[in-house]
């Protein structure tokens, strides 16, 4: 044997022995394991490799590469947020902080009808710059229907309703998860169910989940909700229905009423479930107080019928019977989120603003205030307009998942909603530990398996052998939401690691600024 061929096999052995002595690349010891199912915890240590769950249970940790000590701590499956709407946010802040501080590994995107459009596109850049987070994304009614028809008030021709459908089998194909609505904006807000029905049926065809901001979240509820199971028949496709609440302080108390109408279609063998967020205040834009109609086209034509005296007249008296007929007097539950051509307007609400303006403090005057801000281009808003028992309600029903309806948050611009920064601490802290509305491993599961059980995300959402290791250790005894609507710049606190397809992202409660996130494709470009 020659001294170079006995120098490379021993070079070879030697590789083999480190290969054979780092069997795992981490492994977790001494952890509660939640494994996401609903199930009891128990005490075990979970290895990963290559970037995969490769066992659990009571594992040698001298074959691992990285050792972490959970003792005294939860494991479970990342978080799964199913309402997100991160588009804009995850191209400038692509490690999106606001949500892996709060446990979220995965989110999707595209909802309340708002989406990228060409998905390839969209995908290859955040491959190229690397996300922290998994995203997966839906495509949006709204951006479909503004891309064909612009803002325009009516029916599609066949032509026009056959390019949208086009549109949408498209983006199932460049690997959507399924069709999103949001019925109360523009120009969805126009549209008449059976063009719904027309382009959830393109979605179905791929295995896309239906997912919507219903028509109504106020008076006509019920509607709205009956409407949204009805694409759902007609389509035969799962249904999924956005923020679950009830915003009519006429109605606040009836969300049983509104549970048992998903309860019976489940009982005729329609699949929907829900999801909320657990706070009494939404967050959309300042149009939603004004009628549809207003809103029309371009926004020169939004500025004319706001500047004509008759036109505005009559926008306001449809405003103010809106507002009453919810239960409400006065605006002092709208507060602006962020305002761009005034940021000193950010976190006052239209009751203070008016007052600000210098008008006398009545709901005709209010109105003229929001009309003013409308015709200089708006503002996005919080309205407290739930009932906290409600939020409780709907938060025990076990087909309600927890979402956030937040984007990637720049950390200190503008007031937002604290739901982007403290959406599922605020449920194992507030509900689990403090109100015990819910129990641990409850809250888990509508965290993770039912999440990716709704949108088939087959290897995520339980801690099982084999599926991705997407990964969040937190105390149970100070896991909390740190954002308040006063001051929301806040990270949530006692999530101690946090891992994204096996790699820490979060390590001792800081982020790294690793980013392992991955593309979620729909069941359409899997196939």
């Amino acid at each position: 044997m020659s001294p170079r061929f006995g120098f490379h096999l021993a070079l070879l052995l030697v590789a083999v022995t480190v290969v054979a002595q780092t069997r795992y690349d981490l492994v977790i010891k001494n952890g509660r394991v939640i494994d996401g199912s609903g199930n009891p915890w128990y005490d075990g240590d979970v290895a990963i490799r290559d970037g995969r769950i490769a066992a659990i249970g009571k594992i040698d940790a001298t074959s691992a590469a990285r050792v972490i000590d959970a003792q005294g701590l939860y494991v479970a499956p990342g978080f799964i947020d199913v309402h997100a709407h991160a588009e804009g946010g995850i191209r400038r802040i692509p490690t999106a902080d606001n949500f892996i501080y709060d446990g979220v590994t995965s989110i999707i995107t595209g909802n309340c009808g708002g989406s990228e459009t060409d998905l390839d596109a969209f995908f290859a850049e955040l491959r190229e710059k690397g996300i922290s987070i998994n995203l997966g994304t839906l495509i949006g009614h709204n951006s479909v229907r503004r891309s064909v028809m612009g803002a325009a008030q009516r029916e599609p021709s066949p032509e026009e309703q056959q390019a949208m459908e086009d549109s949408v089998g498209k983006a199932m194909e460049q690997g959507a998860v399924g069709f999103s609505t949001g019925l109360i904006y523009i120009p969805g807000t126009y549209s008449k169910t059976p063009e719904v029905v027309g382009l959830a049926r393109a979605a179905s065809k791929y295995g896309g989940v239906y997912a919507s901001h219903i028509r109504d979240e106020g008076l006509k509820v019920v509607e709205a909700i009956s409407e949204a199971i009805h694409i759902g028949r007609e389509a035969s496709m799962p249904v999924e229905i956005s923020h679950f609440k009830i915003s009519a302080k006429k109605l606040w108390g009836t969300s049983d009423k509104t549970i048992a109408l998903v309860e019976k279609a489940r009982a005729e063998g329609i699949d929907v479930n829900v999801d909320q967020y657990p706070y009494p205040a939404s967050s959309t834009n300042l149009g939603i107080l004004a009628p549809s109609w207003a809103l029309a086209d371009s926004f020169a034509a939004v500025q004319a019928r706001l500047q004509d005296p008759a036109t505005r007249k009559k926008i306001a008296a449809e405003a103010k019977r809106s507002i009453l007929n919810k239960g409400f007097t006065r605006l002092d539950y709208a507060y602006v989120a962020r305002c761009s051509w005034d940021s000193t307007l950010n976190g006052k609400n239209i009751t203070q603003i008016n007052r600000l303006w210098k008008r006398r403090g009545t709901l005709n005057n209010e109105i003229q205030t929001v009309l003013d801000m409308l015709e200089k281009g708006g503002a996005s808003m919080v309205y407290h307009s739930m009932s906290e028992k409600d939020v409780q309600k709907i938060m025990k029903y076990p087909y309600a998942m927890v979402a956030s309806d937040a984007g990637v948050i720049e950390y200190g611009s503008g007031v937002p909603h604290p739901r982007g920064y403290g959406t599922n601490s605020r449920v194992l802290g507030e509900y689990v530990r403090n109100k015990k509305i819910l129990k641990l491993e409850d809250a888990i599961r509508k965290m993770t398996s039912l999440p990716a059980q709704r949108f088939r995300l087959t290897d995520r959402g339980l801690l099982r052998p084999g599926l991705w290791a997407d990964i969040v250790i937190f105390d149970a005894a100070t896991v909390k939401d740190a954002a308040t609507f006063e001051k929301p710049h806040a990270y949530a606190e006692g999530f101690h690691y946090v891992l994204v397809n096996g790699l820490p992202v979060i390590e001792e409660g800081e982020h790294n600024g690793t980013r392992s996130g991955q593309i979620l494709l729909g069941p359409g470009a899997q196939r």
